[in-house]
């Protein structure tokens, strides 16, 4: 191989230095600096609106006590919705334990049971369940514009001033808001995981630390800009939606939430197609179980890829609909195509390094020439760097603004681990994509890091 290949080699990589220089510009311009300029907002008057948790439950037990006991003490005039979703273990004896406790009867606390074969079918059928059962609680005269719906996981602590943050004027103290999403943090980022040795602890404790970073930065900030294209995204937990949006798309079936193993994301679409704003608010949050177990995470990341890809299905709906601007559809498609993209980049960022080692192969001497002599390094370096910065630089972001702290080192650390895990999506895309094509589309749980694998008996007070 000679200089013909050293010139494709050379306009490879420099188309792609260029396409990553300019993609980490318009990063921080768009993404990076509208999170870090952001000021907190007015809070409003929680006595405003009814609100109904929606906790749906697929074998919770080791987790369920605790959140409901947080949820009735930490939000006494909320009603708390359990739905058990055939669950396997004792999540039901559980909460019945809780409302015998209670005194007999909590007019607050409320148990949505399941059975197959209409249960077990995805977290969007068990929320349908609860937002049925509300319906038939509440009667065909009740008001409903001023009920919201809180979906909280089973794992789920919203933060104590989430109801007052969330009835805020430019939250649903806006008639035109439809749902609110919250911040996401991870509870157990700096609780050092149980393990064989310290190995296994070491890499826990950063794996949740990883997902942390992850919510309270990168996503956080993409929330944030999509506030100026008007497509703020609900998540699957701390998801905030008026009863009356829920209705406007629920048709006669009474199924808002639809059958993507994205359901947040698909609920989001709908929303927003039925001319309904939605809105984000980093000033409360609700904290979650970071995973432990990277092979869990995988199940998890593997699940979400697939739902997105699923959800392709709606991009005419998207592009068609007048409620949603120009500007608006293309970040959506954009958001629609990351699985995509993950999957066609896994093929095209290597090309550079292996034409490079098949002309090294084919001519050293010539190679080193243009390396030393012609500064090709620079290009790479330069293609290396603006791959990895878009990540890197969420370190030092997390570092400073979440946790406080002055080390730059330590953030710059995070900021290259975020960028290996960042790299896991690669993964998980392939995975999803062959379950795709397998037809493999039913839900996998994420199992919680206490729990135990199937098959092995937990003992729990009854």
């Amino acid at each position: 191989m000679g200089s013909g290949s050293i010139k494709i080699l050379l306009a490879i990589t420099q188309a792609f230095a260029l396409t990553m220089s300019v993609a980490f510009i318009v990063y921080v311009v768009v993404i990076v600096v509208p999170y870090l300029r952001r000021k907190p907002a007015p809070v409003g008057d929680a006595t405003d609106f009814t609100w109904h948790f929606f906790v749906p439950c697929r074998d919770e037990q080791t987790v369920i006590r605790e959140t409901v006991r947080y949820l009735r003490s930490t939000f006494r005039h909320a009603h708390v919705w359990v739905v058990d979703d055939d669950s396997e273990d004792r999540t039901a004896r559980v909460v019945k334990s809780i409302w015998r406790r209670n005194g007999g009867y909590d007019p607050y606390l409320h148990l949505v049971p399941r059975r197959r074969p209409e249960a077990r079918t995805g977290k969007g059928d068990a929320l349908n369940a609860a937002y049925q059962a509300l319906n038939f609680w509440m009667g065909p005269d009740a008001s409903r514009d001023d009920v919201v719906v809180v979906v909280v996981d089973a794992d789920g602590r919203p933060a104590e001033n989430c109801l007052e943050v969330c009835a805020a004027d430019h939250l649903f103290g806006d008639e035109t808001i439809g749902a609110v999403q919250l911040d996401v943090w991870m509870g157990n980022a700096d609780s050092r995981p149980p393990g064989r040795n310290w190995f296994s602890r070491a890499f826990g404790l950063k794996l949740a630390q990883l997902q942390d970073l992850e919510f309270r930065t990168a996503i956080a900030a993409i929330q944030t800009s999509r506030g100026f294209t008007g497509t703020i995204s609900m998540g699957g937990n701390g998801q905030f939606t008026r009863l009356s949006a829920l209705d406007s798309i629920a048709g006669d079936d009474e199924q808002p939430w639809r059958g993507s193993l994205l359901e947040d994301f698909e609920l989001g679409v709908h929303l927003l197609t039925a001319g309904w704003r939605t809105g984000y608010t980093p000033d409360s949050h609700v904290k979650q179980e970071g995973l432990y177990s990277l092979r869990r995470f995988l199940v998890q990341r593997t699940r979400w890829g697939q739902g997105t890809m699923q959800c392709s299905r709606y991009l005419r709906r998207i592009w068609d609909s007048p409620h949603v601007s120009t500007l608006g559809a293309a970040e959506m498609m954009y958001y629609l195509a990351q699985p995509w993209m993950q999957l066609l980049g896994s093929l095209l960022y290597p090309i550079p390094f292996i034409l490079l080692l098949f002309t090294t192969a084919g001519d050293p001497a010539q190679v080193w020439t243009w390396f030393a002599d012609d500064g090709a390094w620079i290009l790479f370096a330069i293609y290396g760097s603006f791959g990895l910065l878009p990540f890197i630089v969420w370190g030092p972001i997390y570092q400073f603004k979440c946790l406080k702290s002055r080390n730059l080192l330590r953030g710059l650390g995070m900021g290259f681990a975020y960028a290996l895990y960042i790299y896991t999506f690669y993964i998980t895309s392939w995975r999803a994509l062959f379950r795709l094509v397998r037809g493999r589309n039913g839900w996998s749980k994420t199992r919680r890091n206490t729990e135990h694998a199937p098959g092995v008996k937990v003992a729990l007070d009854s």
